[in-house]
């Protein structure tokens, strides 16, 4: 595999990670949050879709979606759901960073700049959320 491929699956892990806390966020989501949960669990499914052809065309394998995941943020209740979501989509960010640096192509970096922005979008929609300033950051998927 290459550097590229490596950080395609990498985004691959990272979006079948937001598939599976979103899908735990959903059954904690307030009733108005709902449609939003949705709507972004779809996203990442797309995305994660769209790593995996990529990937296939490089022809390398996709990884397969673990059996369950450890989620940062113990979800009991709406508020920490959105926590946990908030978090898968930090990790999101940091994994479409990471393929920034190490794509070969102008068409994986332009649909790495997409998803990072969907990304750091959606943070910060969550960061409102739970009230938290500021709630966007600078150099999205950075430690900054």
């Amino acid at each position: 595999m290459s550097a590229t491929t490596d950080a395609l699956a990498g985004t691959v892990r990272a979006e079948d990670a937001a598939v599976f806390v979103y899908g735990i966020a959903a059954a904690y989501a307030a009733i108005p949050r709902r449609d939003t949960v949705a709507e972004y669990t779809a996203d990442h499914r797309s995305r994660r879709d769209e790593w995996a052809r990529l990937l296939t065309a490089a022809g390398a394998t996709p990884p397969e979606a673990a059996v369950g995941y450890v989620i940062p943020v113990p979800v009991t209740d709406p508020t920490s759901a959105i926590r946990a979501v908030l978090t898968a989509e930090e990790d999101c960010t940091r994994a479409y960073r990471v393929l920034l640096e190490k794509a070969d192509s102008e068409a994986v970096r332009r649909a790495g700049v997409d998803a990072l922005s969907g990304a750091a979008v959606r943070a910060a929609r969550w960061r409102l959320v739970l009230q938290i300033s500021p709630s966007t950051t600078a150099l999205p998927g950075t430690a900054v």
